[in-house]
């Protein structure tokens, strides 16, 4: 498989084949309850017959103009979208590093008009991630990602301590262009934004004349209980980027705007070839209309409170603390033992999980998971965790 496909995923040797609700197949027949949905992305799990129906029907239909046009389902999805969270207007991409490049130019132009050449500062958090191009590897908080050999690498990044209200007191001045918030650091370690530091932090960006925008790529789209992570937080940003779930397993990206953002974006500031073609925008479409559903995401917090109060319940010795919002989880790992290993032993018993930080072992399950799924995934966790705890 190395020798075909680059291998810079540290892929495991496991060939997939298909997949229904939040269990999946391989090669051989062996059968994997998935708590990962491929890292967020497969928001309504495998096989969900709207979104089926809805990519064969557009298929049959268009698959792609280019963005010298607009697409009716693309206008639909884009209405759909921007009632639903509330913002003006929107920039469809491919991806979540796409969409966080989309909100950095946005900030650069935006602090140009407002304050000329030296407002070009982003402030992003420690242990945030935004990406893997030059320019969103810069904006994450993490040093491990910047790796000499890929530098030199963009300026104008700057980084702040998380609920430290003695960070904000000096971070912001008229230098900064925005304040870019990761609303719960996925890859970082699962950690979460208090709500009202973040509104403390947003606050004082606005203050400093700068505007404030939201990474969702993860959080958002239902995955910790509301549409928007920002919803529940209360920051309200300027701008606000999503990916993963946004249309169910096929490629997307987007970044929304509104106030002070709406318009500073004009014709040729920022384009994609693939971005918003009609297939990823009717699958758009079902999940927007699937996952805004209220009892849906009632439901997200139900699950999610369910599954961390089992672990908990647990009380394995090495486990210091299960926490997350929705169904984003993430179970901290003393240092006695590597949470790699856990992901390992958990993939060889037939459960899909990753790892976060350097400590956490994280879940990402589909949002409509079904209860059964959810028991015989914590039965195989257990389990994994109980030949751990033995050693």
């Amino acid at each position: 498989m190395e020798k075909k496909i680059l291998n810079n995923y540290g892929s495991f040797d496991v060939v997939f084949t298909k997949g229904k609700g939040s269990t999946m197949w391989d090669v051989n027949g062996k059968k994997y309850i998935d708590f990962l949905s491929g890292i967020g992305v497969n928001c309504l799990g495998h096989n969900y017959k709207p979104l089926v129906k809805a990519i064969s029907d557009q298929a049959k239909r268009q698959l792609h103009i280019s963005n010298y046009f607009l697409s009716d389902i693309g206008l639909v999805f884009a209405d759909e979208l921007l009632a639903i969270t509330g913002f003006e207007k929107g920039y469809f991409g491919n991806s979540g590093a796409e969409a966080n490049e989309a909100a950095i130019k946005l900030a650069r132009k935006y602090g140009q008009l407002n304050g000329g050449s030296k407002r070009k500062t982003i402030i992003t958090l420690e242990k945030s991630f935004h990406g893997r191009t030059l320019a969103t590897l810069t904006a994450t908080g993490q040093e491990k990602f910047h790796a000499e050999c890929f530098a030199p690498y963009p300026e104008g990044f700057k980084t702040i301590k998380a609920n430290d209200y003695e960070s904000i007191k000096t971070a912001f001045d008229d230098t900064t262009a925005a304040l870019f918030i990761e609303c719960i650091q996925g890859e970082g370690g699962v950690n979460l934004i208090d709500a009202e530091w973040a509104k403390a932090a947003a606050d004082a960006a606005r203050k400093a004349g700068a505007i404030v925008m939201a990474d969702e790529v993860q959080t958002g789209i239902g995955r910790t209980g509301t549409f928007l992570a920002s919803d529940f937080l209360g920051f309200k940003p300027e701008v606000v980027t999503l990916a993963k779930g946004i249309a169910g397993g096929i490629p997307m990206g987007a970044c929304l705007f509104r106030g002070k953002a709406a318009d500073v974006f004009v014709a040729g500031d920022h384009q994609s070839t693939f971005a918003g073609n009609p297939l990823a925008c009717a699958a758009g479409c079902v999940v927007a209309e699937t996952v805004s559903d209220l009892n849906f995401l009632d439901k997200v917090n139900k699950k999610g409170e369910y599954i961390r109060k089992t672990i908990a319940s647990w009380n394995i010795p090495f486990i210091k603390e299960v926490r997350g919002r929705g169904l984003m989880i993430g179970s901290q790992i003393d240092s006695s033992i590597n949470p790699g290993d856990i992901k390992v032993r958990c993939l060889e018993e037939g459960l899909c999980v990753t790892t976060a930080g350097s400590d956490v072992v994280r879940f990402l399950p589909p949002l409509n998971i079904s209860d059964k799924e959810i028991e015989e995934g914590l039965a195989i966790f257990r389990r994994v965790l109980g030949e751990f705890a033995a050693k």
